[in-house]
């Protein structure tokens, strides 16, 4: 009985640890199933947060929210880029001034692959660059949208400068498209209200002159053309914005050529000519004539000859801040 007692003590310790061990054992999970092929382990919330959708001239695309290789085919688009402090990944070539980039923006482009023309662009170009998203202006999309479209999703903005609008702000809706592909819509209006306070400075010194008439001509390589009040940001600026007074000959809504037998009829006070690569030869015999000697502004000294690029700086920030130093610059 003495040595029975312990054998039946120890037994029943040894018992209550087995149960025990069972127990924890039967508690403790199984590893996770792996997915299936196919399956992703992210989260579908975080899945849809990964794309945002775009609407656009051509309807809606899906981008990354995140872009790290933007193509854009528009001189104003890469404006509106290095506006918010982005590089594009491939740019339009602008050969016709001499150049791969546009001059103004040159310094700031250093590097960044050209991908030809906006009106004909090198899809093999775009294509090793492997862009996120490609972002093009209505009239490049009339012929190359669809081809575009499968390299990468493509964003169709605005219009060319021919359906510009009459609203003073047209030009800031491209701005604004872009910056809300990077989340940076609140760096775009700091950047436009910028603009316009500047602009706004300017204005009032303009009100201030005695006589402001002014004529924006274009020296081509035959033709000498003047621009109208409306249908350019550029001409938007200078004429309802900044104040200044249109000439006898300016038409209201559309560019016409100007013989050289109406260069009298030029009672502007101010000129500001741009002139093409070609039109040097032109100008040459613009400038000899004795018509031209009798305009008012060429005899007081005010004709500003501007760096052939005001056309494409008027639609973006950093242009149209460009042109009100250079006016602000001519009238001190």
């Amino acid at each position: 009985m003495l040595r029975t007692k312990p054998s039946l003590f120890l037994l029943l310790i040894l018992l209550t640890m087995l149960l025990a061990a069972c127990g924890s054992a039967a508690e403790t999970p199984s590893d996770p199933t792996p997915p299936a092929a196919g399956e992703s382990e992210t989260p579908a919330a975080e899945e849809e947060g990964s794309t945002q959708q775009v609407e656009h001239l051509k309807g809606t695309s899906e981008v990354p929210r995140t872009i790290e290789r933007m193509v854009v085919l528009s001189a104003a688009y890469v404006d509106h880029m290095l506006t918010i402090g982005e590089k594009p990944a491939g740019v339009n070539s602008e050969t016709r001034y001499g150049a791969d980039y546009l001059p103004y923006l040159a310094d700031e482009l250093q590097g960044v692959p050209t991908v030809g023309s906006a009106d004909s662009p090198n899809l093999e170009a775009i294509l090793d660059i492997n862009p996120d998203v490609i972002v093009i202006e209505s009239r490049t999309a009339e012929n190359t949208y669809e081809q575009l479209e499968k390299i990468a999703p493509t964003i169709v903005l605005g219009t060319e400068w021919l359906d510009y609008g009459e609203e003073a702000d047209f030009w800031t809706a491209d701005l604004l498209a872009i910056a809300k592909l990077y989340d940076k819509v609140d760096v775009a209006e700091a950047r436009i209200a910028e603009v316009k306070e500047q602009t706004a400075q300017l204005r009032e010194r303009i009100q201030a002159l005695p006589e402001k008439k002014l004529a924006y001509l274009r020296i081509r390589e035959k033709t000498l053309q003047i621009y109208a009040q409306k249908g350019h940001p550029t001409t938007t600026l200078l004429y309802e914005e900044l104040g200044f007074e249109p000439s006898a000959v300016t038409p209201t809504e559309d560019r016409e050529d100007l013989s050289q037998e109406r260069i009298p009829d030029l009672d502007a006070n101010f000129i500001v000519t741009e002139v093409d690569p070609n039109g040097e030869q032109l100008q040459e015999e613009i400038i000899a004539s004795a018509l031209w000697q009798a305009v008012p502004a060429v005899a007081a000294d005010q004709v500003l000859q501007t760096d052939s690029f005001w056309l494409f700086k008027g639609w973006g920030a950093i242009g149209r801040s460009e042109i009100m130093n250079e006016l602000t610059e001519w009238l001190n």
